[in-house]
């Protein structure tokens, strides 16, 4: 009898939950469709005559725009759209350029969550748009300092009478887990070869080595300092002036901002909607035509596409490089090295451009990348372009092309290799009371055990294995760079750079973004017609859809975000060393300069 209840509850449950799995799957064919329709009838009438392209940052820009219309859903939260790439961001701005029905760009913008190279790209797309003639403006009740490098673009800046403007520098802040470790009893085991590889010096010390901070310093010095340029450009104030600005705190409330010219008007938003309306020639602000972002996506480019067979493959790898198939937010060994495969084999595809904005990860998985890297350099034009960050791991899968394209304030460089092991028997056995007991069938069976000290003679082989890697990484930055292993030693060393500095000592070829790389990828193909294919290829919506419904981790580090905010970059790292796998190459740390 118990038998039969059992099967009987058991059935019901199976049929409970395969309901809601249907649900949920004629829930994503809706939303595909509905999404597919909108987009149709969007295009033919999404942008009237005099209308304003309406640009807003308020989420993460990742490179390029998602499949999933159901992206940002979670159980037991909001549903938000899924942020536009930046694939998407530059296209429209270029579309914008040659619309006849774009009366100009209003700049709705407040804080950037996006990198500064990132930004870099943008406004650069924004400085070629001016071109046109068409105008733009830009508004906020406050200017982060990404904010205000972009809103300097602009033909007139406005900012709340209430408001203000961040100007005070960039600053580097790096948190030490050492005092931490040391109270729980957890040794972590470090070996690297690079002074400069810095990754693992929140585990030993309290504080930033001397060459850390020499590196630190320099870099974003580097950064600050183009910065400047941009801004002393577009607003005609001197850069020593613009950093007794900084350094003094000169730039307090709005009237401040006003003062030193880093505004030209303190008006409030109803005052902005007037501007708009003069400026797109209706007669009052409740007339202004908007095209949104994320709906002008779907409208018509204004220039006819090529119907030539000929193709450039943009190849997307960004965040941390790790073995396997990989997705949206990680480079896979295994998925992006199949897409340059797929690149390279394909005989209509004539030049690949790799886009990287990588910290760097897996040593394993960088040198399986490289490989395939190597054979298409061998059969096509390869040009990399670089990102935010394109660092230690993320050089090495660049290394190999004909040219690396960055921008002056790419992160890049970082050219050194590290492991780190913990030991955590102290922890389990005095904080825990746990202990660990042993079978080894040789001496060295349990290596690299979390529950025991590495013995010296292992340290001597582990040691051993750093350096070959470092050996080999450096040979192959100098192959592909056509230096000497000794040259590349001297500017490796785990040694961060800004884009500048990078183009100075020879790890980059030519300063721009992706539309440049793309372009000079073309010209070394002697391509003057083709088409962009974008690799790896995306999952169809509903395929995504499923996916994301059911992404548990993706749900949990949503909550996490938005419970620990800006801390939750330091719960990550953290959390990243524990998934370190061998021999690691990353940057000492993710970069967010604020």
């Amino acid at each position: 009898m118990k038998s039969f209840w059992g099967t009987f509850l058991g059935t019901i449950v199976g049929v409970l939950i395969s309901f809601v799995i249907i649900f949920f799957i004629i829930l994503g064919i809706v939303a595909s469709s509905v999404s597919q329709i909108s987009s149709k009838n969007e295009s033919s009438d999404i942008v009237k005559h005099n209308s304003i392209l309406h640009i807003t940052f308020d989420k993460a820009i990742p490179e390029r725009s998602s499949n999933n219309p159901l992206g940002n859903f979670s159980f037991g939260g909001n549903f938000e759209k899924t942020p536009i790439g930046l694939n998407d961001i530059l296209s429209n701005i270029e579309k914008a350029k040659d619309d006849k029905n774009i009366k100009g760009i209003y700049l709705d913008i407040t804080s950037i969550p996006a990198g500064i190279a990132t930004l870099e790209e943008i406004r650069n797309a924004l400085l070629d748009f001016k071109t046109s003639k068409k105008f733009i403006v830009s508004y906020s009740e406050g200017y982060s300092q990404g904010a205000y490098y972009l809103a300097t673009v602009s033909d007139k800046i406005y900012l709340n009478p209430e408001g203000m403007v961040d100007f005070r520098g960039l600053s580097r802040q790096i948190m030490f887990y050492k005092n931490l470790l040391d109270k729980l009893e957890v040794n972590m085991q470090i070996f690297r070869h690079g002074k400069f590889k810095s990754a693992t010096e929140p585990y030993f010390l309290d504080k930033m080595s001397e060459a850390n901070r020499l590196q630190t310093t320099t870099y974003i010095s580097s950064i600050w300092h183009y910065i400047l340029e941009g801004i002393s450009k577009q607003r005609n104030i001197s850069v020593p002036e613009l950093n007794r600005y900084a350094d003094n705190m000169l730039i307090t409330d709005g009237p401040s901002a006003l003062n030193y010219k880093l505004v030209d008007k303190l008006i409030y938003k109803d005052e902005m909607l007037d501007v708009l309306a003069e400026l797109s020639e209706v007669k009052s602000a409740d007339k202004i035509n908007y095209a949104e972002m994320s709906k002008y996506v779907h409208t018509p480019k204004t220039k006819k596409e090529s119907h030539s067979k000929n193709k450039i493959a943009v190849v997307y790898a960004s965040g941390t490089i790790e073995s396997g198939e990989g997705d949206e937010k990680t480079i896979g060994s295994e998925g992006i090295s199949k897409a340059v495969r797929e690149a390279r084999l394909d005989s209509n595809v004539k030049a690949i451009v790799l886009r990287v904005n990588s910290p760097g990860g897996s040593s394993l998985a960088s040198d399986v990348i490289w490989r395939e890297m190597k054979l298409a350099q061998k059969s096509k034009p390869v040009v990399v372009s670089m990102g935010d960050v394109a660092a230690s791991g993320g050089y090495y899968i660049s290394c190999a092309a004909d040219a690396i394209v960055a921008h002056p304030n790419t992160v890049t460089g970082s050219i050194g290799v590290f492991g780190v092991f913990p030991n955590m028997k102290n922890l389990f056995a005095n904080k825990l009371g746990v202990n660990v007991d042993t079978v080894n069938t040789n001496k060295h069976s349990d290596i690299l055990s979390p529950y025991r000290p590495v013995q010296k003679e292992e340290s001597e082989v582990i040691q051993k294995w750093i350096e070959n890697v470092y050996t080999d990484f450096i040979g192959k930055v100098a192959d592909g760079r056509h230096k000497t292993s000794a040259e590349i030693d001297s500017i490796g060393q785990g040694r961060v750079w800004s884009g500048v500095d990078a183009m100075k000592i020879g790890l980059v070829d030519k300063f721009g973004g992706i539309k440049d790389a793309i372009a000079l990828a073309a010209e070394k193909a002697k391509l003057k017609d083709y088409n962009i294919t974008e690799l790896p290829k995306q999952k169809e919506p509903f395929e995504e859809i499923l996916n994301g419904l059911f992404d548990e981790d993706a749900m949990i580090e949503t909550k996490l975000k938005q419970e620990l905010g800006t801390s939750y970059d330091n719960y990550k790292n953290m959390k990243n060393v524990l998934k370190y796998k061998g021999v690691q190459m990353r940057l000492p740390y993710d970069v967010v300069i604020y």
